[in-house]
């Protein structure tokens, strides 16, 4: 049996197959159609068609350097078989990308078993941090936890007042900062609250700000600093929040936090929105960071824990003949 098809047989048993096929439309037209496309001129895994491939890559925006790795690690492969297919080169192809992925493996979600588990939501102002926070909050009733909203992002105008009316829509208390205020004061008094009302979970919507990297470092060193003597082990997650539809400008971000603080996590926001799904690899193989959520669409609901497998299947489900 060929990967596409173990592929699409775990992928069918997935009960959210529907809303990664949708939210993974435009980034399968980047990549699988255009797949396609080269399967009319394919003569074998030869110069002309890895140049082909490595442009294919490059704009779904996995990026130069991994772009050139996946076409080595493909051409590697191919030349153990004398004759080559297109239906096989894209098996190998599709394995080689998950194989990338796998390559760190990818750490679980931290829960903090005594107390509450804080988590630090990080990201530049419009990257979806305050709507990721409500959609997170959301799930996690839903699971039957008790949650609370910090209203961290003292910086940004109206971040507070944002926050504050998810919270009264998803019935969550919100810790507000002070406007212009030091979020690290607010952080301190939502561990307090979270400790003594018995949340199961503290969700910290707080600033990014890129202008100066060494102050974004002193003031992410801070919220950490100040929640660990609140509350053991804070905080116990610190997940960045990125817009998908900066493509490589958002790694760049990436890079900076994860210079900045321990990473733990990243959420890729609006991801149904662009044809750059191959960032998802990109992030991973620079970062070694997992991606744990992916937005996609604007429901609640929409927020989906990242599954490899789903995600490799809904780019390539346009691919003709390789099952």
């Amino acid at each position: 049996m060929s990967f596409f098809s173990k592929l699409k047989e775990r992928f069918t048993k997935k009960e959210d197959k529907a809303v990664y096929l949708n939210g993974f439309e435009k980034s399968k037209q980047t990549f699988s159609d255009a797949l396609n496309q080269m399967s009319y001129s394919f003569h074998g895994v030869d110069d002309d068609f890895l140049e082909q491939l490595t442009i294919v890559l490059l704009e779904s925006d996995v990026g130069i350097e991994l772009a050139d790795l996946i076409c080595e690690r493909l051409k590697k492969k191919c030349d153990e078989f004398p004759d080559v297919t297109f239906h096989w080169a894209m098996n190998f192809l599709l394995e080689i990308m998950e194989n990338i992925y796998n390559e760190v493996p990818d750490q679980p979600i931290v829960y903090n078993e005594n107390g509450p588990t804080v988590i630090l939501l990080e990201g530049v102002n419009g990257s979806g941090k305050t709507t990721t926070a409500a959609k997170l909050a959301h799930m996690y009733q839903n699971e039957g936890k008790r949650v609370a909203f910090v209203a961290a992002d003292t910086f940004r105008a109206g971040a507070i007042e944002q926050l504050a009316e998810w919270g009264e829509r998803l019935n969550v208390p919100v810790i507000k900062g002070r406007e212009n205020g030091d979020p690290s004061a607010a952080i301190v008094d939502g561990c307090r609250f979270a400790r003594e009302k018995g949340a199961d979970l503290l969700i910290c919507d707080t600033a990014g700000r890129l202008q100066n990297k060494e102050g974004l470092m002193r003031e992410l060193e801070k919220m950490n600093r100040v929640s660990s003597r609140e509350i053991e082990g804070a905080p116990h997650d610190t997940w960045l929040v990125l817009d998908a539809t900066t493509g490589q400008n958002g790694l760049n971000q990436a890079e900076v936090f994860a210079e900045s603080t321990k990473l733990t996590g990243i959420v890729l926001t609006k991801m149904d929105g662009t044809a750059k799904g191959g960032i998802i690899l990109a992030i991973k193989h620079k970062l070694h960071v997992p991606v744990l959520f992916i937005g996609l669409g604007e429901h609640p609901e929409d927020l989906r824990p990242f599954d490899l497998d789903s995600y490799l299947y809904s780019i390539s489900e346009g691919l003709k003949g390789v099952e």
